[in-house]
């Protein structure tokens, strides 16, 4: 890149010097630049082409890193690194030892507080904004969320609690009308009729022109009040909540966007601007393909064409995705619910199928959950799709809502274990342990593509009683052929995959596969360890674990969860509350440390944790000789 305005940008203070002609093309430079990284190095493109403005006249009108901006999941945030003094950083974005895909405390001050998942944003800028009021630091504190991280409920709880305090925070709705796959609800259908309110919006226009004067600003107010409840007879919503409502305007429009932007810098207490911008802004596939461009891996520049490996096998997802529209069509009660990840977890497919049996209930894993009960006490068979890290969010209504009632929902948890660039705030390593404490529940995980299929057909029979989770890896399958029929697989039976001596190994889920070619790095120099798929961990398949205890001298447990709590915690507690052991045995645990990993390949966050084949063959060495 030759010389142009961002490579002078160094940090928001470069930004004063230029006026908004030169603001303009600094934004189609970033653009350009962020096109440029991610066709190479992929991310979440399309959110944050279109918030580019935002995060420039945010950054041209505060004070930052003093002023605080809390941006909400991040996927907007790009632009605010790359001119927060990370522009050349950004190339290594979501990369092993690189920047963080998403906003990091420890990474920049500018990153006022850590994000990843929806609808945060209003409650930490809250927390913000009440530090800064007790300190008498008078700090400007701006929480940017999303329309569709505006379906949450965290969100409404957040501005209940900011339109009451009366604090200095201003709420910025970036609204493009879309999340990952298209918005839902009520606040959707809100937002949709304040969007296109044009004789509500040219009003409030000719309102803002008067904001500066002092007496005027109250006549002005009620009079806008009036008008507001004329044209929607419900009132604001956000008023409603304590808030100033501003807007709708428009958000990739530099001319309205600053001069809005430095008068509610000046106007004390909460404030809410509704912006209306364009995701995947400014360029042309992103534009007209806004799911596919969420996050579209490497793409070609010229051509908008979206690189893929040919002869992949299926995706976890996709097997899922299938299986599940086979067991509807067998059984009327299945119905299958997702907060807000409709194409991410596949369960689009069953939406095409039976639409008045599949939900996307928004950014609402809580609501999901119970909702979920509601539906099995109603007689129903729920399949509840979620991402491992955003079910973390629901886990008292799993306790208290499905399990306490002995209620049968099925969760099918996607992104299982390490999932890769996302990093630490989006693996799915806590499922495996904290699911276990729930009274009643089974709790399972596929060796491969076959097993989940066969334990999706498991679940729905009436053999499984109770909450069941069946928790499978992001990414692609062993390639097996599918056959036309299912297997039934008895609740709390392991299986023995391979025999041997000494050591026993003993794996759940799909990184028994990793399992596997460790064995076969062992068999080259003449080590014969046995190897067991323990299929659950809850019940865990006692019977098995006392043969394998009479016949083997250690066990490793391997797993792609936390080491505590999990597998090689069930085992451990197993022996150690066993009335009679016929002999001492060694159990060494492998497994997601007690630590955070950071973003990366699968393979370097494997590698890294001593779970890829290397570092298990490395394992049974260890083991070996301390027999």
């Amino acid at each position: 890149m030759g010389e142009t305005i961002l490579n002078r940008i160094s940090s928001p203070k470069d930004l004063k010097s230029l006026n908004i002609s030169e603001l303009k093309i600094l934004c189609q430079e970033i653009r350009e630049y962020m096109i440029q990284c991610c066709s190479i190095n992929p991310g979440h493109l399309g959110a944050s082409l279109g918030s580019v403005e935002l995060a420039v006249a945010l950054h041209y009108v505060l004070d930052t890193p003093e002023d605080k901006i809390v941006w909400d999941v991040g996927h907007q945030a790009y632009a605010h690194k790359i001119i927060t003094g990370r522009r050349e950083a950004f190339r290594h974005n979501r990369t092993k030892g690189g920047l963080s895909g998403f906003p990091k405390m420890s990474e920049s001050p500018y990153d006022s507080f850590g994000t990843g998942h929806a609808s945060t944003s209003v409650s930490a800028a809250l927390g913000l904004a009440t530090a800064s009021g007790i300190l008498g630091e008078n700090k400007k504190v701006v929480a940017v969320v999303g329309d569709g991280a505006a379906t949450g409920g965290l969100v409404f709880e957040g501005l209940n609690n900011a339109g009451a305090s009366k604090r200095d925070i201003l709420i910025i709705l970036n609204d493009n009308q879309i999340a990952i796959d298209e918005n839902v609800g009520g606040m959707h259908n809100y937002l949709l009729r304040i969007r296109t309110s044009a004789k509500y919006n040219k009003y409030k226009n000719k309102i803002w022109n008067y904001l500066g004067a002092g007496w005027i600003r109250l006549f002005i107010k009620s009079i806008a009040q009036s008008t507001k409840h004329f044209f929607f007879r419900q009132g604001s919503l956000f008023e409603g909540f304590g808030l100033r409502y501003f807007g709708a305007i428009d958000g990739n429009n530099l001319d309205e966007l600053i001069p809005i932007l430095q008068k509610l810098k000046n106007i004390k207490g909460p404030n809410l601007l509704h912006i209306k911008t364009v995701k995947g802004k400014g360029y042309a596939p992103a534009e007209e393909h806004q799911k596919e461009w969420h996050a579209p891996g490497k793409f070609d520049i010229l051509s908008g064409e979206r690189l893929r490996k040919e002869g992949e096998p299926l995706k976890y997802q996709q097997v899922f995705g299938q299986t599940i529209v086979d067991l509807a069509n067998r059984n009327p009660k299945i119905v299958g619910i997702t907060p807000a990840m409709l194409s991410g977890g596949q369960l689009c497919d069953l939406m095409k199928v039976y639409p008045q049996r599949t939900f996307d209930v928004g950014i609402a894993e809580e609501h999901a959950v119970t909702f979920a009960a509601g539906l099995a006490a109603g007689g129903m068979l729920p399949v509840c799709n979620i991402y491992s890290s955003f079910l973390q969010r629901s886990y008292d209504q799993i306790v208290h809502d499905v399990a306490l009632q002995n209620l049968k929902v099925i969760f099918t948890i996607d992104r299982g274990g390490l999932v890769g660039e996302d990093g630490a705030t989006h693996h799915g390593a806590l499922d495996l342990a904290y699911l276990r404490t729930v009274p009643g529940i089974t709790e399972m995980a596929p060796l491969n593509e076959l097993e989940l299929r066969d334990m999706l057909y498991s679940a729905t029979s009436d053999e499984y009683e109770g909450p069941v989770s069946i928790r499978y890896p992001r990414g692609c399958c062993q390639g097996l052929p599918i056959p036309n029929e299912y297997k039934f697989i008895e609740k709390g039976k392991g299986e023995k995959l391979c025999d041997g001596e000494d050591i026993a190994i003993l794996s759940i889920g799909t990184i028994g596969n990793k399992v596997s070619e460790a064995l076969q790095l062992a068999k080259r120099e003449g080590i014969n360890p046995a190897h067991f798929n323990m299929r659950f961990l809850k019940p865990i398949d006692t019977e098995l674990l006392e043969s394998i205890e009479k016949e083997y001298k250690a066990i490793i447990t391997v797993e792609d969860g936390t080491i505590i709590g999990g597998l090689y915690g069930a085992v451990c507690e197993h022996f150690a509350n066993a009335v009679q052991s016929n002999k001492p045995v060694i159990v060494k645990g492998l497994g997601i440390p007690d630590s955070f990993i950071e973003q990366g390949t699968v393979a370097q966050q494997m590698e890294e944790c001593g779970i890829d084949a290397a570092g298990i063959f490395n394992t049974i060495k260890e083991v070996l000789r301390r027999l």
